[in-house]
């Protein structure tokens, strides 16, 4: 079969989900506190760019941006003891909604212009494009989910300083490209549970006897958590080397060089949204080549 050789017409009821759906996820992320307006309102256009195109895009968006804000929320106090731009729940604004979410949604439009709208398996031999788009837009939630929970779950939960990426040299906690066993642990799940959604969503939405001629689709799971645990493990690089981490007079991680701060790791190259970005991009870019390669 050859779905993506013509292009179904957008059902008035597609139409109508790609419109409620981000509305009431924004008005949910404003009231949580893990959206500001201006996130809230690019948040908006981003989800109607996904639901309009596959549902299984919606299902990675919202596996996301829900896990990840009450992984925010987790432990909040504990965060606020060593993080100097600690923000309650998250308030993630509109620079961090494209930062996390601007490589998926331009793969969503290169989808809805390149093979259309609807739901398909992943079948590299079969429907390529979609396919690579598919796992490529799974690729960058994957990648942004598994950090999240890497950096959240990883500075609330044990005891022990992580260490640093590149040296392994133990640092304080929040300190930029710093790891830890829990964290990895952690992000490898990000990732599976955006895998997760993605694959639950095609199983429910595509068509029986489609997926009777499609290839196992259980393996977008693994996909997943690859794209979580490597997304992360990405980020920690760039951090530990183009992200100034330093610790201020009060013990807190800063990001920028200042009186009374201490160098610990990195140049003043990047800053946590950039570094966001182009992990996110290169997860993204490189996540559908391995799944053609590994897909049984």
């Amino acid at each position: 079969y050859h779905l993506s050789e013509h292009y179904p017409v957008i059902s008035p009821w597609r139409w109508l989900l790609a419109v409620i759906f981000p509305i009431l996820f924004a008005i949910w992320g404003v009231k949580r506190r893990s959206l500001d307006l201006s996130g809230a309102m690019l948040g908006l256009l981003m989800g109607f760019i996904l639901t309009l195109t596959n549902y299984a895009h919606l299902a990675c968006l919202i596996s996301f941006f829900v896990s990840s804000s009450l992984a925010t929320k987790f432990r909040a106090e504990k965060k606020r003891r060593v993080e100097a731009d600690f923000k309650e729940g998250g308030q993630r604004n509109w620079i961090q909604v494209l930062c996390n979410g601007g490589m998926a949604s331009q793969l969503a439009l290169l989808y809805l212009l390149d093979v259309g709208c609807g739901e398909r398996p992943i079948d590299f031999d079969k429907d390529y494009r979609s396919s690579w788009l598919s796992t490529g837009i799974l690729g960058a939630f994957a990648c942004c989910n598994g950090d999240t929970w890497a950096s959240e779950f990883g500075t609330a939960v044990g005891n022990s300083d992580p260490f640093l990426i590149t040296s392994r040299k133990r640092v304080p906690r929040g300190t930029n490209g710093a790891v830890s066993w829990v964290g990895l642990l952690m992000s490898l799940l990000g990732g599976l549970l955006v895998g997760l959604f993605h694959y639950f969503t095609v199983l429910y939405t595509v068509d029986v006897a489609v997926l009777e001629h499609a290839v196992s689709q259980w393996p977008i799971i693994v996909v997943g958590g690859a794209g979580g645990f490597f997304g992360s493990i990405f980020d920690s690089l760039l951090g530990a080397t183009l992200q100034y981490s330093g610790i201020n007079e009060e013990g807190k991680i800063v990001e920028h060089p200042g009186r009374g701060v201490k160098h610990i790791c990195g140049r003043q190259i990047l800053d946590n949204h950039s570094v966001n970005l182009l992990s996110s991009i290169a997860i993204a870019l490189m996540l559908p080549r391995l799944a053609n390669c590994l897909w049984p």
